[in-house]
């Protein structure tokens, strides 16, 4: 079930908010109940997955708390907490990663290549294995409390506004709302103004835009501006895609009477890599920053390990995204882009230019990332990136291609998300005060949102597959 599907909006999303609000007691196990059959909605089987993910932590961190004067039974829980939790991650999302390189090795030898095992990726494993981990890490660091029954618990991994696609929601953040959370019409209101506009991002900017991004992308042959043109349409669509379902997940934990943290905070206005990852999937990188680059040594062991540390966690953050060459290449290149920002300082190339330059350049070497993002394989992206420099010369379908993608409607849509990715004010500030000119622009956005909805059929989203 997807937040844009007319069953999640005129079904499942009204049933849980009467019952929620209905309910004088057990919202909680409610929850988990109605997140259970969001989650299982694409495959019941998994839902077992995602439970037996919830009660390794949920017992390991329960070790963890009772065994205050034992230092090597906290330990040895954190360790099965963690190694069980990257195992049923590394299975499901790598191990046919790992099959098809060990063939490649295996024919360079000229041996015979094994039968491939065929394992299905459950939707979000990344994002709730990830939470379940930050439950038992902030439990044995003193950090949090540890969760008063494994209901709660269950919820906080399994909660749907945030369980598929973000933002990953850390157990100390949310620990004692999961206890004692408010309800106001004040956050209500908010929540669904956020969600509507997300809501309306994805419609009428991610997926419009994504069309002309994925005719590039999937063309035989294309031109130089042919290629800078979809990599520039792909940048908005993953961008407007993502943020529109951080905004959806944002507000429907307002309208249940939670607060996640904010995700996404006008990353193309970034004047560098390294204030681009402060502004890009924001719960990822203090993750990362939090459980990987400080545990690793972070800055303080001298400058040499503080740059081997970011490329590390980057490379790490790259396979995260997905099972490929691709995304460890994507990985290393912010890496090293962060290293050597971090290397120079106010002296690197582009530090003493005006800031829009800045921007511009931050915005061109990401969409260089973007290609590798986007491309299945690495000789398709090496393929792209000969388009974009003019060393692979456009064919006879090229000229289909430009055909399709320089309409009128494109042009417009790309000067749209252009006007509204480079500027500051976003949604999640847009909603602190809603007025009454505010709720008037939000139905009607709204009602053309839904009649967009049941018009497109091309209503994709990116982060699914992470």
């Amino acid at each position: 079930m997807v937040f844009t599907s007319h069953i999640f909006i005129f079904y499942f999303l009204p049933f849980v908010l009467l019952v929620y609000y209905g309910l004088p007691a057990g919202r909680n196990l409610f929850l988990l109940i109605a997140s259970y059959a969001f989650y299982g909605w694409w495959n019941p089987w998994f839902v077992f997955l995602m439970l037996l993910a919830t009660t390794v932590n949920y017992i390991c961190g329960g070790i963890i708390a009772r065994s205050a004067d034992d230092e090597r039974r906290r330990y040895a829980a954190l360790v099965v907490s963690v190694a069980v939790s990257l195992s049923m991650l590394g299975f499901f999302k790598y191990f046919m990663f790992f099959q098809d390189n060990l063939n490649h090795l295996l024919a360079l030898f000229g041996a015979d290549s094994l039968s491939i095992l065929q394992v299905t990726l459950p939707i979000g494993i990344s994002f709730y294995i990830f939470q379940s981990i930050s439950y038992t890490v902030d439990v044995y660091r003193g950090e949090s409390p540890p969760v008063r029954n494994f209901f709660d618990f269950a919820c906080f991994v399994a909660l749907f506004p945030q369980l598929i696609a973000g933002p990953i929601v850390r157990y100390n953040t949310i620990a004692d709302q999961l206890v004692n959370r408010t309800h106001t019409l004040e956050k209500f209101t908010s929540g669904v103004a956020l969600f509507i506009v997300g809501f309306a991002k994805k419609l009428f900017l991610a997926n419009m835009i994504g069309q002309a991004a994925d005719a590039v992308f999937n063309a035989e042959t294309r031109g130089t501006m042919d290629a800078w043109f979809g990599v520039t349409a792909y940048a908005f669509q993953i961008y407007f895609d993502f943020s529109a379902y951080s905004d959806m997940a944002i507000g429907l934990g307002r309208m249940l009477g939670f607060e996640f943290p904010r995700n996404f905070n006008a990353p193309y206005l970034a004047d560098s890599i390294t204030e681009f990852w402060r502004r890009w999937h924001i719960s990822l990188s203090t993750f990362l920053r939090d459980y990987l680059y400080i545990p690793l040594g972070g800055n303080r062991i001298g400058v040499h390990r503080t740059y081997v540390n970011l490329t590390i966690v980057m490379l790490l953050g790259g396979l995260w995204h997905g099972a490929s060459w691709v995304f460890v290449i994507w990985g290393g290149y912010h890496g090293l882009l962060l290293a050597y920002e971090r290397w120079r300082g106010k002296d690197s190339v582009y530090a003493r230019l005006p800031r829009p330059v800045r921007v511009f350049i931050t915005f061109v070497l990401v969409l260089f990332s973007w290609v590798l993002f986007r491309c299945v394989t690495l000789d398709n992206a090496v393929q792209f990136f000969q388009a974009m420099f003019g060393f692979s010369g456009a064919q006879g379908g090229a000229t289909l291609l430009g055909a399709e993608i320089y309409t009128q409607g494109n042009f417009l849509m790309m000067i749209l998300c252009a006007a509204l990715a480079f500027q500051p004010l976003q949604a999640f500030d847009w909603v602190k005060q809603i007025t009454w000119p505010k709720v008037m622009a939000l139905i009607v956005l709204f009602c053309f949102s839904l009649m967009a909805l049941f018009a497109q059929s091309f209503n994709p989203f990116l982060y699914f597959q992470f």
